[in-house]
């Protein structure tokens, strides 16, 4: 058999040590699957003395991450320390300066800083692996770079945040408002101390910045990403989208538009009967819809340590023998197939992620803050107070076309007048009774 492939893990909270207990309890499956063992050769966390639930003994520790991604005796560095600078890039970027492949499911990280490190990656001749940065389990990366590729993928939409959906969950289910179910979640390890990246949509949006990226062969600007989160979705809204025969989501929407890309994560109303809106508690959904293909949907858990852990070792017979990288090793996307000259081409550059096209200018979205409010970190609102057109009619039936944002997510914004309610589309203000559908 091979040499064992090395990794060495920066990073050992929950995800980081699970990682570790995930790697030894399938040594075998990974080994057999991968022609060459797989062997943690070196950690690195700020306390040597926190029970992690894993044997750490006879692992070369260190506490300095970069110098673990510089010194340890590895091919592959896995950085799980999170954050979209910091200790996380330079890790990173030391990783890749020394010729160490880079596994990540830190999606502020690739959201922001992808494409930099992309291109430091294709100078190194090594692989910048992401799938787990994007819905936890589900292998969405290769799903849209390798099995989607003879598609042109018109549009990218679905549930990239599994707090909030478990929220939003609970909340239909049990009648609570959002500040009685957001300290359940957090009891549940679905929500953080501070979910704040979480339930304001910053999460989904870094994450549908990634899809777009890949979807559309473009250079992505985060910052061209709209953001409303669902702090101010209330009971009683959820309660008059059930009349209406609409589930409350949050979702992150993407689409090429001749203006460039839209970009955009809000609450949605999405039709009862389609299959998007049966995806309730932690589980996420992705639906691209191709050219050829339709409509495709991929649905896994998104919230909680085992999701994450499984996103970063899926697949990792892809290529690991014989000194060749880790292709799929603790993450379904390997980049483009090869560090060494069999690289894909695409927007004129020779990338290692895909990542990076040609730069795409953004479609503006206009208007006021929403229905979750706006935390977008510039203020997108126009003069005119109204936002972007969008939404069309809802369609129908599980499984139907009803995932286009075209024809399904009715955005939400209802706020208490004298008369009632209203209930904003994408576009302007309607006034409704409350017991009359807005499609």
């Amino acid at each position: 058999m091979s040499p064992p492939l090395k990794v060495a893990i920066a990073g050992l909270g929950t995800v980081g040590a699970g990682v570790v207990r995930l790697l030894r309890d399938h040594a075998p499956l990974l080994a057999e699957r991968c022609g060459r063992p797989v062997e943690v050769t070196a950690v690195s966390a700020r306390d040597r003395d926190r029970d992690r639930g894993v044997d750490l003994a006879g692992i070369p520790w260190f506490d300095d991450a970069v110098a673990l991604a510089t010194e340890a005796d590895c091919d592959v560095v896995v950085e799980l320390i999170g954050g979209s600078a910091g200790v996380a890039k330079a890790v990173a970027e030391a990783a890749i300066a020394h010729g160490r492949h880079v596994v990540t499911a830190n999606k502020a990280l690739m959201a922001e800083h992808g494409v930099a490190l992309a291109v430091l990656a294709e100078r190194a001749g090594v692989t910048l692996a992401y799938e787990a940065a994007v819905a936890g389990g589900i292998p969405i990366i290769k799903g849209l770079r390798e099995g989607l590729a003879a598609n042109r993928v018109a549009w990218v939409s679905g549930i990239l945040n599994g707090t909030c959906n478990y929220i939003l969950s609970e909340m239909r289910e049990t009648r609570q408002d959002f500040d009685a179910v957001l300290p359940q979640a957090q009891a549940l390890g679905y929500a953080e101390a501070d979910p704040s990246f979480d339930v304001d949509g910053v999460d989904a949006a870094h994450k549908l910045a990634i899809l777009a990226a890949i979807a559309f062969n473009a250079e992505v600007t985060f910052g061209d990403v709209h953001i409303e989160g669902i702090r101010r979705i209330s009971a009683l809204d959820i309660g008059f989208a059930d009349e209406l025969g609409y589930r409350i989501k949050l979702l992150g929407l993407a689409r090429e538009r001749p203006e460039g890309l839209e970009l955009r994560v809000h609450p949605c109303m999405v039709p009862a009967a389609s299959a998007l809106a049966a995806v309730e508690g932690v589980f996420n959904a992705v639906v691209a819809h191709g050219d050829f293909v339709d409509d495709v949907m991929m649905v896994g858990r998104g919230a909680g340590a085992g999701a994450r852990r499984a996103g970063l070792e899926t697949a990792p017979a892809a290529g690991c023998a014989d000194g060749a990288p880790p292709r799929g090793l603790l993450s379904a996307v390997d980049g483009d197939g090869s560090a060494r000259g069999d690289r894909r081409h695409r927007g004129g550059h020779a990338r290692s992620c895909d990542l990076a096209g040609e730069p795409a200018p953004a479609w503006p979205l206009r208007g006021g803050a929403g229905a979750g409010g706006d935390h977008h970190p510039r203020d997108r609102r126009g003069s005119d107070g109204q936002r972007a057109e969008g939404h069309g009619r809802a369609g129908h039936g599980a499984g139907a076309a009803a995932h286009d944002p075209d024809r399904t997510a009715r955005r939400l914004n209802a706020r208490k007048t004298g008369e009632g309610r209203q209930w904003r589309m994408a576009g302007s203000w309607t006034a409704t009774s409350p017991w009359r559908s807005c499609g």
